[in-house]
């Protein structure tokens, strides 16, 4: 079975064809970019090297999926398919599921209305999953449709956990309450870290850290999410790369009143102007951050502290929420490749046992590696994260019932 797997952004589409046949096997993966924005592009990976396959306007989601099909069957980008009718299913990330979905679903038009019914909860978000899903259904008809959900994982948390502390009706009105999200990603990391160190995912204490320019810390205990850092929207939490994280929405209120921000302001504020970028006035990227703060920039260094600041104390707080803790897996752009975040986040968890090979931690640069020493009372693990193989398992999975 080959399975293509779309994640669609607002301008932009990551995709990816597995073979499933013999294996898990990963025939290509490219992006789309800048998606009604000049300059469109299609670059794909053609024997692990990127190479750039279309450039030219890419008018709309549509045109960008057309593009994706076009390429993998073009033998001036070294073709991987002979003819599109070899995919047998396409599976969609989309982010939102709300309580409706809590695990991934085969795609008809009843899904289709509630992931509109959500998009309220996710509006940078889904209505671009949905488009993704219309533009492939529109050019590859009858090929099963799968979606899996980034807050699907998150919906075993208990009400404890999940609920805020407003009036109740406003829960059972609007279901305000944490969703969660990269659910796809810490699922995955967990289980691949208690492969690589022989423990048993559904009887452990594992703590995932996702952590890139969206930034989100999760407790799974025995299998199952408990309590995750973002919330009701991607923006509480830890600090992130322009995101502001939880804070006190006193803050918002004075805000308003002292600098006449509108709402469109506030959601401009803590969405795009505050975490990394709005502490260090230099940028939002954590490479940035450690280089301006080895020059000596202080406002870089307070950045970089109060990032694993924030890391420590979501792993303290879980791993109270899950009486102990067993593995630590960082992943996501900065979890796979800053080797002094990491140090500094566990020299200072070594009082509950954490103790990392240095050496081990500055090789694991974008790769799987555990970094514990043998003795470490918490095993540590890095993991590259990859959301489309997950989106892919469960499609074969899904299909390979139906099809059954």
């Amino acid at each position: 079975m080959k399975i293509l797997v779309l994640n669609c952004g607002s301008s932009s589409i990551k995709f990816s064809l597995y073979d499933f046949t013999d294996k898990e096997e990963l025939l290509t993966r490219g992006t789309v970019e800048r998606i009604g924005i000049e300059g469109g592009s299609l670059v794909r990976c053609v024997k692990n090297s990127p190479v750039e396959c279309y450039k030219q306007p890419i008018p709309d989601h549509t045109i960008g999926i057309k593009l994706v099909l076009d390429s993998l069957v073009n033998k001036e980008c070294n073709a991987v398919l002979n003819d599109l009718k070899e995919i047998d299913a396409v599976g969609h990330r989309v982010v939102h599921g709300a309580e409706v979905f809590i695990s991934s679903v085969i795609i008809d038009e009843k899904v289709k209305e509630q992931i509109v019914k959500c998009s309220d909860l996710a509006p940078l978000h889904n209505p671009a999953n949905l488009k993704g899903i219309l533009s492939a259904e529109a050019l590859m008809p009858g090929v099963p449709q799968v979606a899996v959900f980034d807050t699907s994982f998150h919906q075993t948390m208990p009400k404890e956990a999940y609920l805020y502390g407003i009036p109740y009706h406003y829960y059972e009105k609007y279901k305000i309450r944490r969703y969660g999200f990269h659910g796809i990603s810490h699922k995955y990391v967990a289980q691949r870290a208690c492969e690589m160190t022989g423990k048993d995912f559904y009887n452990s204490r594992i703590i995932t850290c996702h952590l890139g320019n969206g930034v989100s810390v999760t407790g799974i205990k025995n299998g199952k999410s408990v309590d995750t850092s973002m919330g009701f929207t991607p923006v509480a939490g830890l600090i992130m790369g322009t995101r502001c994280g939880s804070l006190d929405p006193g803050i918002l209120l004075y805000l308003e009143e002292k600098e006449h921000l509108s709402i469109k302001g506030i959601s401009e504020l803590i969405n795009k102007q505050c975490g990394l970028k709005g502490i260090s006035g230099i940028s939002s990227d954590m490479r940035d951050i450690e280089e301006a703060a080895d020059a000596g920039n202080e406002r870089a260094k307070l950045a970089f502290g109060m990032f694993t600041y924030n890391v420590r104390k979501w792993i303290g707080l879980l791993t109270g929420v899950m009486d102990g803790l067993d593995m630590i897996v960082f992943t996501g752009g900065v979890g796979e490749n800053s080797y002094r975040m990491r140090h500094d986040v566990c020299e200072k968890l070594s009082w509950f046992g954490v103790k990392i090979d240095d050496t081990r931690n500055k090789e694991a640069l974008g790769k799987d590696e555990v970094i514990s020493t043998p003795d470490s009372g918490v095993a540590v693990a890095v993991v590259k994260t990859n959301e489309e193989l997950v989106i892919a398992r469960e499609t074969h999975r899904l299909v390979s019932q139906g099809l059954n």
